[in-house]
């Protein structure tokens, strides 16, 4: 008897359905086909041992699993279910009537518990754009599923639970979750925040404006002059994700198997700090099957790289096009997949190796050759697309010792929206949401500089021999603390700021 049940791939952070034909007729063997991996191959191993477990049989005859369309790779354990429950239908241990009105995905454990999958937000958005009635799912994703509206999820812990289902489908109810009371209840995280912070008030302005035009930032100073505890505050005062960007960042999460268990959406911004070993495929995302990468795990919010020096230069070399297109696209032979990487890289390192280079008070012992070794580790490409070079200078004891806090990060977060907000309006036809994402094209037009900022800012180009791509981040940093400022216009303070913010533009700063 052949049956057909229907299940899901996920490819990049997009879902394709995959058709599941069972069939069972004479013979003996039992073959899986349709360009499967090694883990769906295995799967009739645990399909077998939890149909059994539960007083059911296994056919002897032979048995023929088709996944169609056989060119696309299929791959993981996530097939285990709707080929058990397609197995039980084509033997007719249980009604198959309107199987082909739900996708079924889920693992199988050889008891028959059903264990969590990877993607399950991405297959609910493709089972309601194909109109299927519902989607069957594992327990441990029915809440991240159900944010889907117009569609009936049904989540289930047991082989024993989904057998019921097709026999009484009135017994089981869909789950229910208000995503969007999650969404509009979720409060920035309290225990990271910049009243913590003495002194810096540099710095701190400069992840102000950070913040508020989505810039990326290097910060440069000696060990613990604070450039990690700085870096890991930013978060706190970026602006709320909309519900747009929560699904976003939800569904890059649930495809790589980062969501936590029972999460309906992620309501934070995400802040990703690997360490320095990391691979390129693991920064940038890949694998056989390809993966997302850290860039695309901090897709709407940070990406921390502290000591960048210690990280491969070429590993740091794969950032270099996602920070320019804020996307990711890995091909294999047989298959691509592209990723959206839209983040704020926050880099943190020593000015040279012993650390003391900038230090007021301790003395450096690199030569004047070993920094400049040290720097050239970061290619000036790369450095060229970091759009603040911050100094970070370690504080003084008198302003550690202080017991006045310093200000909170409610109250930056409050410019940083209105900055935003500013922004949103500006750039409404555009598509784009923040000063660091205006392309070229409209640069010079809605970066409008007074005469005296077009003055200076000719004088710092000249003398500083900057290239064009780090005069447009000048421009844009000025747009953004116009922003701050309220000032449609860019004044000669904003441009004069903004410059000041080119640390490692000027020249002879290592020597």
């Amino acid at each position: 008897m052949l049956v057909k049940v229907f299940g899901s791939a996920v490819y990049g952070v997009e879902a394709i359905t995959i058709t599941i034909e069972v069939n069972v007729t004479e013979g003996l063997h039992t073959y899986v086909v349709g360009l499967a991996d090694s883990a769906v191959r295995e799967s009739i191993q645990r399909i077998e041992s939890a149909i059994k477990s539960n007083g059911y049989y296994m056919p002897r005859t032979k048995l023929v699993v088709n996944l169609a369309p056989a060119g696309i790779r299929k791959s993981g354990s996530a097939f285990d279910l709707p080929i058990a429950i397609g197995v039980l239908a084509a033997t007719g241990q249980l009604p198959g009537g309107d199987l082909n009105a739900y996708v079924i995905m889920g693992e199988l454990g050889l008891d028959g518990h059903i264990h969590a999958i990877k993607g399950a937000l991405a297959i609910a958005i493709q089972t309601r754009k194909e109109k299927y009635k519902g989607l069957l799912i594992p327990a441990a994703n029915g809440s991240e599923a159900a944010i889907v509206n117009q569609l009936e999820v049904y989540a289930f812990r047991h082989l024993r639970e989904v057998i019921a289902f097709f026999r009484d489908k009135a017994a089981t109810r869909p789950v229910v979750v208000d995503a969007r009371a999650d969404f509009q209840s979720a409060t920035p995280p309290a225990d990271l925040d910049f009243s913590d912070v003495r002194g810096q008030e540099g710095v701190k302005r400069a992840m102000e404006i950070t913040a508020a035009g989505g810039h990326n930032v290097i910060l440069v100073g000696p060990p613990g002059a604070g450039k990690t505890m700085l870096a890991r505050r930013l978060p706190g005062i970026l602006p709320p994700l909309s519900l747009q960007e929560a699904l976003e960042t939800t569904k890059i999460h649930s495809v790589a198997g980062k969501l936590p268990e029972h999460t309906t959406l992620l309501t934070q911004r995400p802040f990703r700090s690997p360490h320095h070993t990391i691979s390129g495929s693991a920064l940038a995302g890949g694998g056989s099957i390809p993966q997302p990468g850290e860039i695309s795990l901090a897709h709407n919010g940070v990406l921390f790289l502290d000591e960048l020096p210690e990280f491969d230069r070429g590993v740091l070399e794969v950032m270099r096009q996602p920070m320019e297109d804020r996307r990711v696209l890995v091909s294999r032979t047989r298959q691509s997949a592209e990723f959206p990487a839209s983040f704020i890289l926050v880099a943190a390192m020593n000015p040279c190796p012993c650390g003391f280079y900038t230090h007021p008070t301790k003395s450096c012992t690199c030569s004047g050759g070993a920094v400049v070794k040290y720097l050239n580790k970061i290619s000036g490409p790369l450095l060229d697309r970091i759009d603040l070079h911050v100094e970070v200078v370690p504080v003084a004891y008198d302003q550690l010792a202080q017991n006045k806090a310093g200000e909170p990060s409610a109250v930056i977060r409050a410019r940083v929206m209105a900055a935003r907000a500013l922004q949103l309006q500006r750039y409404e036809r555009l598509g784009i949401h923040c000063n660091a994402q205006l392309g070229s094209r409209y640069l010079r037009t809605l970066c409008r500089v007074d005469h005296r900022g077009e003055k200076i800012l000719r004088t710092a180009v000249d003398r500083l021999g900057m290239s064009m791509r780090a005069y447009d981040h000048i421009l844009k940093v000025g747009r953004t603390i116009a922003d701050l400022a309220g000032s449609e216009t860019l004044l000669e303070e904003h441009i004069a700021e903004a410059i000041r913010f080119r640390s490692l533009d000027r020249a002879g700063w290592a020597h």
